[in-house]
């Protein structure tokens, strides 16, 4: 689902201007941190507030999160709701938006709920929860395990600072950002959004931290350079990791949209990937592998393509190539992704690293055909080889294939229920409210890990779904509104589960190692045997 070749990093017009503006950009901020402090608490003039505002909007602009031009013709904007509203089938208070016109000094309310009690058990004297977190949340423990004996100081996250796209500071339950360099595409914007619509979710309850994240795809914090006893890697959040690096994986930007693909935010998305599932019964599909991609973004990607039928050979799948520029002019009819569970079997393979088609792929009741990865993001650790997919051998992937799908059409009820054990999986565990719920339980997590008082920076500046949303438009208005919280949870998040224990957790490395080797065992018998026929 990658966008472009990962190794070309050419800058588009909103990075060169960033990058030229940045420099003034940069003073401005600095000018407004120390002589007036932005979002402090002290009274303000009406004159001063108005120049905050007017640099905070710059910022944005420059760093290619607004479109300049829906300042203009304001006359022509979009309704704005000024008030709040309750929900009539609901009778559930909203906060929508508070978006004026003209009046540019509004910036982030102050009426949202700083917290909530949800409706818990009266019998508790501290709400806890009725619903234990899905497993994979355990992997949380082990992701911040290497800060547990040392904690978490101030030099720490600033050792993260080379490589992060921003900073993200919570303090009294408000956002406070200060961005370093523009991120691909959307991805620092929606992942931000992303967070200030957790904190919408659960008002109040996150404690006050200091972070440091990379939108970027490989993780960089590798764990050879520090085994030294006084080791002291920096906590750096991104999408995924791998065995050999300690970067802490957190949700993707996908989940509340991707504006460059027309991707939709995950939690409407969801509902129509399982209406599509019911479209063609499983026996009824087509009896291939179907994989649909970017093979320019990785070497292994373009090696899959010699994988597709040809005339000389049917490795029972059915690959094409996706040209994502040529599908935005064509309005990305032939990209809807709850139209694409039509194949008895889908292939995941990464890209330039852990890919955002896993979701979407595992989604479809298919039985998916997932060639060996070398990264892993927040849930996939939680699924199994053959319960939930089928592992590819990433060294002989034709072979594997072909194998796999002979399996599968000769074993069709088991291939159903590995496909159906996955999407259950991802339509039950990996619901947005799950994904709420992880968010706010590996920030807590990594919030008692500092052992620092985290402060606003001077460089930083407050961030609320108001300054990211009111002057968004097309596709980027659509999908903020799309994915908005509105009114915060009735509900406390999962209960988390206790870490794993030694040998628990090698008992299920050990499992799923050994699922591995059961199916390459049954491919080579399966080959072997192609083999003796040949012969005689």
């Amino acid at each position: 689902m990658e966008w472009s070749n990962r190794k070309q990093h050419k800058p588009n017009t909103m990075m060169m201007l960033w990058n030229n503006g940045h420099g003034a950009i940069h003073n401005n901020m600095h000018f407004t941190a120390t002589g007036w402090q932005p979002m402090v608490i002290k009274k303000r003039s009406v004159a001063t507030a108005a120049v905050m505002f007017l640099i905070l909007v710059s910022f944005f602009v420059f760093a290619g999160w607004i479109d300049a031009s829906v300042f203009s013709h304001t006359s022509t904007q979009k309704p704005l709701i000024l008030s709040r509203e309750k929900s009539k089938s609901t009778q559930k208070q909203e906060f929508p938006l508070k978006c004026t016109r003209g009046n540019l000094t509004k910036t982030c309310p102050r009426d949202y709920p700083t917290s909530h009690k949800p409706s818990t058990n009266p019998d508790r004297p501290v709400p806890i929860s009725d619903k234990t977190c899905p497993s994979f949340f355990r992997w949380i423990h082990e992701d911040l395990r290497h800060w547990k004996g040392t904690g978490i100081t101030r030099d720490m996250v600033e050792g993260a600072r080379r490589t992060a796209h921003f900073r993200l500071v919570i303090v009294d339950g408000k956002a406070y950002v200060e961005m370093y360099r523009p991120s691909i595409q959307s991805r620092a914007m929606f992942t931000l959004w992303g967070i200030l619509q957790l904190l919408r979710w659960y008002p109040g309850r996150l404690p006050d931290l200091d972070l440091m994240f990379d939108c970027d795809d490989r993780p960089v914090v590798q764990a050879k350079d520090f085994h030294h006893p006084n080791a002291r890697p920096p906590p750096l959040f991104r999408y995924c990791s791998d065995g050999w690096s300690l970067d802490i994986v957190f949700p993707d930007w996908s989940f509340w949209g991707w504006a460059e693909t027309n991707i939709r935010p995950w939690g409407g998305l969801l509902e129509d990937i399982k209406e599509g599932n019911k479209r063609t019964k499983w026996m009824d599909r087509v009896p291939y592998a179907y994989w649909r991609g970017n093979p320019n973004v990785a070497p292994t990607r373009k090696d899959l393509l010699k994988c597709n039928v040809s005339d000389k050979d049917d490795w029972n799948t059915r690959l094409y190539i996706q040209d994502w520029v040529q599908e935005s002019k064509k309005g990305y009819k032939q990209s809807n992704l709850e139209s694409q569970c039509t194949h008895r079997y889908k292939i995941y393979i990464e890209g330039w690293a852990w890919s955002v088609s896993e979701k979407y792929i595992l989604a479809c009741d298919s039985m998916t055909l997932l060639i060996t990865p070398r990264y892993y993001d927040f849930f996939i650790r939680g699924m199994a080889p053959l319960h939930h997919y089928w592992p590819i051998r990433g060294n002989t992937k034709c072979t594997s294939l072909k194998f796999a799908v002979q399996w599968g059409n000769n074993h069709t009820l088991k291939a159903q229920a590995i496909g159906k054990a996955a999407s259950k999986f991802i339509q039950e565990d990996l619901k947005m409210d799950n994904v709420y719920d992880y968010m706010f339980h590996l920030l807590n997590e990594y919030a008692k890990l500092l052992k620092f008082t985290p402060t606003i920076p001077p460089g930083a500046v407050e961030l609320c779904s108001e300054i990211m949303a009111c002057p968004a438009n097309g596709t980027w208005e659509k999908f903020m509104g799309e994915s908005m919280v509105k009114s915060p949870s009735d509900s406390i998040p999962c209960t988390m589960p206790p870490p794993y224990d030694p040998s628990s957790l090698q008992d299920l490395i050990e499992k799923s190692n050994w699922s591995r080797k059961q199916v390459e065992t049954w491919e080579n018998e399966y080959w072997q045997s192609q083999n003796n026929k040949l012969k005689h």
